[in-house]
């Protein structure tokens, strides 16, 4: 019987190449190297990389191979990405709140709380400055989940009905392809009134 350490010591290399054969910027668990062994042998190479700063831990359970810039360093991984590798297979995102705002050009700045929506475990990250979040929300929300009008209804409902304006409609409707339009139309019934008449506009 192998020792922890020497399979590790076979793992660290095979997961090397694995993680190498990523484009730089990609978030992972351990669970993507599962196949390569057991899961504290496949914990303990990850640990040898993280300490070589060939990846970086960025939380428990969750690296990054990074991108090293010259003149900025390490660049922070994308929300987007984090959220990708949290998730479970089988489950959906949709941005939400002032990330989906941000999506849309809505809003220039990005929040430091950056929200999904999904029908798997909530769970929450923080890297930096910032924090991921994953919220376990009701089947009616995720229904438009992956679709340009479910991050459109999102950002509507985070932006309020009062404060939606032409400016604001007009933002949205230069992203929309005669698909997104149709879309759009077809997914008024899981939004909430006021916001199923934004959608109306938008569509027309």
């Amino acid at each position: 019987m192998n020792s922890p350490l020497k399979s590790t010591q076979v793992i660290e290399p095979k997961a090397r190449s694995i993680i190498f054969g990523h484009r730089g910027g990609w978030v992972f668990t351990p669970r993507d190297l599962a196949t390569l062994g057991d899961p504290r042998s496949v914990g303990m190479a990850l640990t040898r990389l993280a300490r070589k700063g060939i990846i970086r831990q960025l939380a428990r359970g969750l690296y990054d191979y990074p991108i090293d810039h010259p003149g900025f360093g390490r660049i922070p991984p994308s929300a987007d990405a984090i959220a990708k590798a949290l998730k479970r297979d089988a489950n959906r995102l949709q941005p939400a709140g002032a990330y989906a705002a941000n999506i849309l050009g809505l809003s220039e700045q990005v929040p430091t709380r950056i929200v999904f929506l999904t029908d798997g475990p909530s769970r929450r990250v923080k890297f930096g400055q910032q924090e991921i979040v994953l919220k376990r929300t009701t089947m009616r929300n995720m229904a438009t989940a992956g679709r340009k009008s479910g991050t459109v209804i999102q950002a509507l409902r985070h932006i309020g009905q009062r404060n939606v304006n032409d400016k604001t409609l007009a933002i949205i409707k230069r992203q929309l392809s005669n698909q997104d339009r149709a879309q759009l139309l077809k997914d008024k019934r899981y939004a909430p009134a006021w916001v199923g008449k934004f959608l109306q506009q938008l569509a027309d």
